[in-house]
């Protein structure tokens, strides 16, 4: 796609189409036409509506061949009226009747379609329904596997020391399987919060008091009946609101995507200053380029792009968080637009997901530049020393050490001689010197 505006669909449609069945028109507008089916079908069910009966099955069942056959050529039809009413969700309404003018039985229940409702309640599940299928069949699963790959390096490198780096300066080693189970935990703690999560749903009419309805029909109990209908779509149902959801549940859920970025970020800059101090070294891939004019290079891109997509994905989901629930008065329009951005934001991550994956499954350690870290910064053992020192009451154990080691070129040589000096047993004095070794 050449000429395609965003990358998304352009440079990293491949990368992003698992998202469209979930973000793009065609499902925003199939959604809406599930939610309108589904309404008229509860009002259908409903026995104290005698105005609209039962359906039969036959009817039923040509109601679902709607939803399920829903295609884009059926999109472009609801598109069409759209240029007319100039109103996406009208538009849906006249596209079903419709449709559904042509199944025996309904043409003079026609106007039961969209009965009651706001543009607002018919979109606002629509998201709903949409966000949870794209977070349980897309971005959930890519993250579980990315969970698996930092497991996976976890175990497999627990043993393995490495030089650790705090303030950018040599520290008490660690080791590498530790490193990955530090993100891995973090990533696993944010799912599980993310697992937990539900979107709400809006419903109730034009300023959400069921006013429409109450005219209608005075003594039915239609906010009973419509929380019952949120919930069998899988969401919250909301007590009080305006004409809009209040858009907590996108202010949360985009606070926990950022959170699960930006340990991302924080996985993706570590990998990307780990290859450049040799730790890890990458698998070449066979006619790939690093640069175009130095024939050395293997960069790690990977990261890299993973990190600045996840930047671009927090942007909009910090966005989203500080915008969608301000809205003036009952309801303005703002909202509407922003959230066609949400697949957006969902679009950007998951390029960085996957570019993450990819960088992880390309690295392998080098243990002798590990070790020659190790080798080349015996100050690093000082804590350990200390606290030997301090456990057998040594005094100033900590001065001394300070003394022996803070700006100074130090050798294991120096270090042993160090450790000979000291007044300790002399199973603790080999069990040091064997550690600086």
């Amino acid at each position: 796609m050449l000429n395609a505006l965003s990358p998304l669909d352009g440079r990293y449609s491949n990368k992003t189409e698992a998202l469209r069945p979930f973000f793009s028109e065609e499902a925003l507008i199939r959604a809406r036409v599930e939610v309108e089916i589904r309404w008229f079908m509860a009002l259908a069910a409903e026995p104290r509506i005698r105005e609209l009966p039962q359906l039969k099955k036959a009817q039923e069942a040509a109601l679902f061949y709607i939803i399920e056959n829903f295609d884009s050529k059926q999109a472009e039809a609801v598109k069409k009226l759209e240029q007319r009413t100039n109103h996406d969700v009208k538009a849906v309404e006249y596209y079903l009747k419709e449709k559904m003018k042509k199944i025996k039985g309904l043409k003079p229940h026609l106007e039961f379609i969209h009965f009651g409702l706001t543009s607002e309640d018919v979109n606002n599940l629509s998201y709903g329904v949409l966000i949870h299928e794209a977070l349980n069949h897309v971005i959930m699963p890519g993250m579980r596997s990315l969970l698996v790959g930092l497991t996976s390096f976890s175990r497999k490198w627990e043993k393995v020391q490495m030089l650790s780096m705090t303030h950018g300066q040599p520290a008490t080693p660690t080791t590498v399987g530790k490193e990955f189970a530090v993100f891995r935990d973090a990533i696993e703690g944010q799912l599980k919060q993310l697992k937990a999560f539900s979107m709400q749903g809006k419903f109730g009419g034009a300023v959400g008091t069921y006013a429409a309805h109450l005219a209608a029909y005075p003594d039915f109990p239609w906010k009973k009946f419509g929380h019952k209908f949120v919930k069998s779509l899988g969401l919250i149902p909301l007590e009080n609101t305006t004409q809009i959801n209040p858009h907590d549940d996108i202010a949360q859920l985009s606070h926990q995507m950022v959170r699960i970025n930006t340990v991302m970020i924080d996985l993706s800059q570590d990998m990307w200053l780990y290859i450049s101090r040799g730790v890890f070294s990458q698998k070449l891939v066979a006619g790939e380029i690093g640069s175009s004019t130095m024939p050395h290079k293997v960069n790690p891109i990977d990261f890299e792009n993973a990190e600045g997509n996840l930047g671009i994905a927090n942007a909009l989901f910090n966005h989203f968080a500080v915008k969608l629930p301000v809205s003036r008065m009952q309801r303005d329009l703002t909202d509407s637009t922003v959230q066609r951005s949400i697949g957006s934001a969902f679009g950007y991550h998951l390029i960085a997901q996957k570019s993450l994956a990819k960088g992880l499954s390309k690295i392998s350690i080098d243990k002798k530049v590990l070790q020659k870290e190790l080798d080349d910064h015996p100050e690093v053992l000082a804590e350990a020393i200390q606290m030997v020192l301090r456990k057998h009451g040594v005094p100033n154990a900590y001065e001394m050490l300070k003394e022996l080691t803070r700006g100074e070129k130090i050798t294991k040589e120096s270090i042993q001689a160090f450790v000979a000096k000291l007044d300790l047993p002399k199973s603790e004095k080999e069990r040091l010197s064997k550690m600086c070794k």
